[in-house]
């Protein structure tokens, strides 16, 4: 069992260090997240980089030794590692050798709930392991019952096939079983969407680094109950709510998982179906968090992910979330000149969520008009719709007929046209 760990990042650049020295904390608050002790960090600079570890012969050798002395299960490099680095840091340590990524996946996979998430992590983490065929598979199960049922290892493997071949033929074969699995559940999510296109809908997709408060923000504007808590990557799932704007239109608001720096490009690219929701919403609301000491980078590195998604062009709603731990004049004086357009939130206390509220209906303005109708007193069917539909402002009666004043979204608006009331 992994209990204790040594973290190591290397830079090259001594104009690198404070960043490098940031990314690293960071890594140190993603090993914590999985339960391990991080024991010691260190933080060497290294004039180039070398093939065979990153670093130099004699500096490995240090590190080695460094986290044999600490009786560390683990060492954990901050730097991406290629898979035959990874195995010269194991055979020179004898130790376990993690890199960022792997970090990063185990936390998904534990966090992972429902299937399509739990499909995701899959995917990526066998895309991972594919190339270190020789440490990762050690699961396969080499004495029978991996080639399908078939009984006896010699079973699963062809005429003078080698069990690597075996293993990576195996593990061909689950990730193109789990990319099957995902498109069917990815068509579940376009029917899914297509039915809210139908109804009409505007969706605003909650996007920002992990920890910022998003699943927080998304519980109090809501009511809903999703987890939320002071832990990376906490929540990984989409969850869409339904809420009414101060103008009366109701817009769909989804959580996605949240952004890190150096986020590995094969998550990205598998939780695509996850973080698509951020593509095809009408409008973003970016969470950053106000107490965070990178503040702007991590503001940045959103915009990057997003940039990489596609979806850059969205018209964004900015939130300094957590604004109520912010005590300090200077540092709100900051926020203030690099946010300038930001919204000061917070979604613990419910600071500054009408703001927020009244900001959303903005952006979705030209979604609504404010029309008058006389409807007959025996078409019930269509004040039913606009009590269901539309934000009713007014109701009168006139004779046989009710006059209604009404905030009307453009999926309704053509059913009513024919009784219009100019004339109020």
């Amino acid at each position: 069992m992994v209990e204790r760990a040594l973290l190591v990042r290397f830079y090259f650049d001594p104009s690198e260090a404070v960043e490098a020295e940031s990314l690293l904390d960071e890594l140190g608050e993603l090993v914590k997240t999985l339960g391990i002790e991080v024991v010691e960090s260190v933080l060497p600079r290294c004039r180039e980089m070398h093939k065979k570890f990153l670093c130099g012969t004699g500096k490995a050798a240090e590190i080695a030794e460094l986290a044999r002395a600490h009786e560390c299960d683990v060492i954990v490099i901050d730097n991406g590692l290629a898979p035959s680095q990874q195995r010269e840091w194991e055979r020179l340590a004898d130790l376990c050798v993690i890199d960022r990524e792997e970090v990063i996946l185990d936390i998904f996979a534990k966090r992972a709930q429902t299937r399509e998430a739990r499909l995701q992590v899959e995917l990526a983490r066998m895309q991972y392991a594919l190339p270190r065929l020789t440490r990762m598979w050690g699961h396969l199960d080499r004495e029978g019952g991996g080639a399908g049922g078939q009984s006896g290892g010699s079973a699963a493997r062809g005429m003078g096939e080698k069990q690597i071949e075996v293993d990576r033929r195996l593990a061909n074969l689950s990730i193109e079983r789990c990319k099957r699995e995902l498109e069917s559940v990815c068509k579940q999510r376009k029917t899914q969407r297509k039915e809210r296109e139908r109804v009409g809908t505007p969706l605003a997709a909650i996007v920002g680094y992990t920890n910022a408060g998003k699943s927080s923000l998304l519980n109090i504007l809501s009511g809903a109950d999703v987890m939320a808590k002071d832990m990376l990557f906490a929540t990984l799932d989409t969850t869409t709510r339904r809420i009414a704007l101060p103008d009366g239109q109701a817009l769909l608001i989804t959580d996605t998982v949240g952004f890190v720096r150096e986020l590995p490009h094969r998550l990205i690219e598998a939780f695509k179906a996850t973080l698509e929701e951020a593509v095809l919403a009408d409008f973003l609301i970016h969470v950053v968090d106000a107490t965070a000491p990178e503040v702007e980078r991590f503001h940045d590195t959103t915009l990057e992910v997003l940039k990489e998604l596609g979806a850059e062009d969205k018209e964004i709603v900015t939130v300094l979330n957590k604004i109520d731990l912010v005590t300090d004049p200077a540092t709100l004086t900051a926020l203030e000149w690099t946010f300038p357009d930001a919204l000061r939130v917070s979604s613990l206390t419910g600071e500054g969520l009408e703001f927020l509220l009244h900001a959303c209906a903005e952006v979705m303005a030209h979604r609504v008009g404010r029309n008058d109708y006389r409807i007959p007193q025996q078409r019930a069917d269509l004040v039913s719709l606009l009590h269901r539909e539309a934000k009713v402002l007014s109701t009168d009666y006139d004779g046989d007929d009710i006059l209604i004043r009404a905030i009307v979204p453009p999926t309704i608006s053509g059913r009513l046209e024919a009784f219009a009331n100019p004339a109020t």
